[in-house]
């Protein structure tokens, strides 16, 4: 019985017998649950609840599974993302999940909503056996108030986390021990075999992407930030690396979410009530926000502590992947609600390693959905083994593990939105220039920091641009606080023919990465292509 309540919380209807089922605990009942039951869960000097996912730590995209239902089959970008189940082999997965979570002494349960506009958000139940897994989601999600916990009723999705459970690899279509099976008919999700927190996060995200679109909305993986007079938002795309969550760290802005969007009818909202920052080489100096957030209501993943139980953040013994999930309510700058007006700018950013792309260049609406849809970054060379040279990383929509439909699909909601609300869209380069890595420099942050400001005052749109030949999109040749010269790549290239056989390398990549989405593209999308 939850301690906050004077009637039985019961999970009957969901197949679950066990008796003690532990409702919407406060932070402070969960500490103290995971100090007395979790295996090596602790409370680290900063006051964050430190707890380990096992052998896991960080997602299993190979062992994602969506059930082939004829509701939805047509809809479904299948593929290497969204890998098809049969009925039968969710149920006997869900089934699984059922008698392990009914073995269980205790159970807890976390009702909470994903998206801060109640128009749209979504009822989400989870039901785990780790205190652990309740405090992360009690971050990740919107917090319901007394009465709208009372009012609560039938939720609209159900995660079964039975994670310390493996899947049987028997069973049809299991790659291994571990599946993550969603049925998007029934709204549910089973997690059988991995213990990692951000499965359950990106298991509603997926959802979210599943019916977001349905109704004609645009969910988005990306930060937001907003004007703190006029309340009109900027929103920034971008995959790990290229500087996301620093640049949406803006002490002139309010901050609206770190990571998951939804632009509607009436402006944009984030989807969660939380942030998972990743926590390796976190420091004071670099990311004043996040290290002070990370205190006591948040969650500590796969961390090392030192002898004074403080929290050593170069530690990489377990994993690189640590983590850190916290209230978005905990960032100084945070808005609540984390709701803001349409977004005036659209920043797609790249830490393009080849030193071929601008600093900033402005996007037409068809180059702006060949640019969602590519989704281009690039590893440096040294980041892994074998890696000698630059390597193009292409994940569409920014976002391309959680997409259940067709990139297309997001692209033209995103095309569609910039044209009814008139909003501007930049591809900011956060890589290098002057040359490719090895040989050029890295943009400084001061510069792009420059540019960012640049374009939230509206300054950058009035500024003078120059067609590239290569990419179509049209270069900005003119930025307050930014030195001309490095805003012309090839101009900033010693070596001109070098820097022309780079481009055309790079637009080779960009089009052979594209024709995987040929067939779902439109003519537009396919016409904005380089020339290579």
């Amino acid at each position: 019985m939850n301690a906050m309540n004077s009637v039985i919380f019961t999970l009957e209807q969901h197949g679950l017998t066990v008796a003690d089922v532990h409702h919407n605990l406060q932070p402070s009942a969960l500490y103290e649950h995971a100090i007395r039951f979790e295996k090596d869960a602790s409370i680290a000097e900063n006051g964050a609840l430190v707890a380990y996912s096992g052998v896991k730590t960080g997602r299993s995209p190979k062992d994602k599974r969506v059930v082939e239902h004829a509701a939805s089959k047509n809809d479904v970008w299948w593929g290497p993302v969204n890998i098809p189940c049969d009925e039968r082999t969710f149920q006997i997965n869900r089934q699984r999940a059922l008698d392990y979570l009914n073995t269980r002494e205790r159970l807890y349960c976390f009702d909470g909503f994903a998206g801060w506009d109640p128009k749209y958000r979504i009822k989400v139940r989870v039901i785990c056996s780790r205190p652990y897994h309740a405090l992360f989601m009690h971050t990740m999600l919107i917090r319901p108030m007394r009465d709208e916990l009372a009012s609560f009723g039938t939720p609209d999705f159900v995660i079964y986390n039975a994670g310390a459970f493996p899947a049987n690899r028997l069973t049809s279509g299991m790659g291994s021990t571990t599946s993550i099976d969603l049925s998007l008919e029934d709204k549910e999700l089973v997690i059988l075999g991995t213990e990692y927190a951000g499965e359950m996060k990106k298991g509603v995200f997926t959802v979210a992407n599943y019916f977001v679109p349905r109704r004609g909305l645009l969910s988005m993986h990306c930060s937001a930030t907003a004007d703190k007079k006029t309340g009109v938002s900027s929103l920034l795309f971008g995959l790990s690396g290229t500087g996301k969550t620093t640049l949406s760290a803006d002490p002139k802005r309010h901050l609206i979410g770190d990571d998951e969007h939804v632009w509607s009818d009436d402006g944009i909202f984030n989807i969660e009530g939380g942030c998972y920052a990743k926590a390796i080489n976190l420091a004071p100096e670099s990311e004043p926000d996040i290290f002070q957030a990370l205190r006591f209501g948040a969650v500590l993943e796969n961390v090392v502590l030192d002898e004074e139980r403080d929290v050593d953040y170069t530690d990489t013994s377990i994993t690189e992947n640590t983590r850190g999930a916290y209230p978005i309510e905990f960032i100084q700058n945070a808005k609540i609600p984390c709701v803001a007006g349409h977004p005036t700018d659209i920043i797609f950013l790249t830490c393009d390693a080849f030193g071929v792309l601008p600093p900033v260049s402005a996007l037409s609406p068809a180059h702006a959905m060949y640019h969602f849809i590519s989704g281009y970054t690039a590893k440096v060379a040294g980041t892994e083994m074998g890696v000698t040279e630059p390597q193009a990383t292409f994940s569409p929509c920014f976002g391309g593990p959680f997409l259940v439909w067709h990139p297309s699909k997001y692209a033209e909601l995103l095309a569609e939105k910039m044209r009814k609300h008139e909003a501007r869209v930049w591809l900011v380069n956060t890589g290098w220039g002057g040359g490719a890595y090895g040989a050029g420099k890295r943009i400084s942050l001061k510069n792009t920091r420059a540019i960012i400001d640049a374009i939230h005052s509206g300054d950058l749109a009035k500024a003078k641009t120059a067609r590239d030949p290569v990419f179509g999109f049209n270069i900005v040749v003119e930025c307050p606080g930014v030195p001309a010269e490095i805003l012309r790549p090839r101009e900033s290239w010693a070596d001109k023919s070098a820097y022309d056989t780079t481009a055309k390398k790079l637009a080779t990549l960009f089009n052979k990465n594209v024709e995987t989405y040929a067939a779902g593209a439109s003519a537009e999308v396919k016409a904005a292509a380089p020339v290579a």
